[in-house]
């Protein structure tokens, strides 16, 4: 492989590109005599907006091999390098637009500036003041260009956390300057988009929806617009409009990766987007199809820590399934995982099935394994927003409390009822649109602890499952279970009623189904 940014080879990024009109409309006039040019430079713009980060670079440089003295395409390709986790490629960038400066608008320089204030922001994403500071030069930008589209929405992204946010973590604060930027421009499909974030985040998904729906007319070509309104369709009970707007962009994304004769493995989203089709698919109980598109992302190259952490995707599908040997069969590759956090995932998963099988001391020798890896994943998260106890705190809790849960030790019972407690409640805490990882592993304690007798735990998950999601059958089957246990015949009818029709367009035979039928309704 030659030169790479971040993770996508440079000459992937440099390759030539049609211009699409299917993508979203932007107009953000910048200085160029090339009328082409500034249209590759508004694509360029459009897919930075739904996060396609290789076309957009592939567009940004279409413009500057059409007109080299676009400063501006340089501060596209900033921001593109800036999402490929790539700073060093970032700063050139910035280099190179400064260089063009004199010939520009007193406009765009405004960009360059405040582009200076993203890097320095963007280098000690922790360090508060510099990140005001990127903030204070958006404002001062907006005092004197209030029409700049892009500066509105730029503004709603730093209102996030940190210097990094790119739209996915806005709440309240952000919503005023989407708004501001809708009111100047109406059908801005990024405004749309980053909405949709921001009401997620606050749990107002009838709203989040309704941005859903827009973005993704708006921008009907672009594989992430039908993924988002997905997820606001899931979120308000849609699950099988949910599923066709992910099969939709499983589709643009085969053929955009066919004609362009990319590798999927370089796009972020294609893992992402056949994650949560599978997970949905799973949901509604079409275990056959779920599995497939899980086993196709399994092909994936993984690109990035997280990805290489969500490889234990196919073996929690298979321990949920029962399959506890070909679980462990699944994780062995990500043994050799060049990420702690890949590594640290094949344990967990591992030692969950071999407790399945009732293998507690080969359980235990994995969970040490993966707790050897903790000191190593800290320091890839350290510098960052997100923890690593917010990506695996739960699941190492799960694994610590079922372990002790099977040892049957007396004194161990409370410690572990206390750790899959504290996992299930941190678990039911997360209910983003993404959420369905936390919602299976939730239903995994329930399972766990009726297996176990735990039953005031068993109860406490199944209280969680409800007020989590109380359209999915797993939640209306831990109700039945607690149900019969409890001696309520009247009760657990009701909660199988309901499970099974959730579940109507599910597998025919699967177990939980025959359980119903078994336990409850005969």
């Amino acid at each position: 492989m030659g030169e790479v940014v971040g993770y996508v080879p440079r000459d992937v990024l440099q390759r030539p590109i049609l211009l699409r009109n299917n993508v979203g409309q932007v107009n953000d006039p910048v200085t160029t005599k090339s009328t082409e040019a500034q249209t590759f430079y508004n694509q360029g713009m459009a897919y930075i907006h739904s996060y396609v980060w290789i076309d957009a670079a592939r567009s940004f440089n279409q413009a500057l091999r059409l007109d080299p003295a676009v400063a501006t395409a340089h501060i596209g390709l900033f921001r593109v390098f800036i999402n490929l986790d790539d700073l060093k490629a970032a700063s050139e960038e910035i280099a190179k637009a400064q260089v063009l400066q004199p010939a520009i608008s007193e406009r765009e320089r405004r960009r360059i500036e405040v582009s200076v204030k993203h890097l320095e922001a963007m280098k000690d994403l922790r360090d508060s003041a510099k990140h005001e500071a990127y903030k204070q030069a958006l404002e001062s930008a907006l005092d004197k260009n209030p029409e700049d589209i892009e500066l509105w929405l730029l503004r709603g992204n730093a209102a996030e956390s940190a210097a990094d946010g790119r739209g996915q973590r806005g709440h309240a604060d952000s919503i005023a300057f989407y708004e501001a930027a809708l009111a100047r421009s109406p059908d801005n499909f990024a405004a749309h988009h980053y909405l949709i974030h921001s009401y997620e985040s606050i749990g107002r998904n009838d709203e989040a929806a309704k941005h859903g729906d827009r973005y993704s007319h708006l921008a009907d070509g672009v594989p992430h617009a039908h993924h988002m309104w997905g997820h606001d369709l899931r979120l308000i009970g849609q699950i099988d409009a949910a599923i066709d707007q992910f099969e939709i962009a499983n589709k643009i994304e085969s053929n955009w990766y066919k004609n362009d004769g990319l590798d999927p493995s370089l796009d972020w989203h294609r893992p992402h987007n056949l994650d949560l089709l599978s997970r949905s698919l799973q949901y509604e109980g079409r275990m056959g199809e779920a599995e497939r598109y899980i086993r196709e992302a399994m092909q994936l190259e993984p690109t990035t820590m997280y990805a290489g952490y969500g490889k234990k995707a196919l073996a929690d599908f298979l321990i949920a399934r029962g399959r506890d040997e070909e679980a462990l069969a699944a994780a062995m590759p990500m043994d050799h995982s060049k990420w702690p956090l890949g590594r640290l995932g094949s344990h967990i998963v591992k030692a969950r099935a071999l407790l399945a099988l009732n293998q507690v001391e080969k359980a235990q020798a994995e969970l040490g394994a993966a707790e050897k890896e903790i000191p190593a994943c800290e320091k890839e998260f350290s510098g960052g927003v997100v923890s690593f106890d917010r990506v695996a705190g739960d699941q190492l809790n799960e694994v610590r409390g079922e372990i002790l849960l099977r040892s049957r030790k007396t004194a161990d019972i409370q410690r572990a009822n206390d750790l899959l407690r504290d996992a299930a409640e941190s678990l039911a805490s997360h209910r983003g649109a993404d959420a369905l990882a936390e919602l299976y592993l939730l239903e995994h304690i329930a399972r766990i602890a009726r297996e176990q007798q735990q039953w005031e735990l068993a109860a406490h998950a199944a209280e969680l499952m409800m007020a989590f999601d109380p359209n999915y059958f797993g939640a209306r089957y831990a109700a039945a279970m607690m149900a019969i246990h409890n001696g309520d015949a009247a009760k657990a009818h009701q909660e199988a009623a309901a499970a099974k029709q959730l579940w109507s367009h599910a597998d025919p035979n699967l177990i939980e189904l025959a359980t119903l039928d078994e336990k409850v309704t005969h």
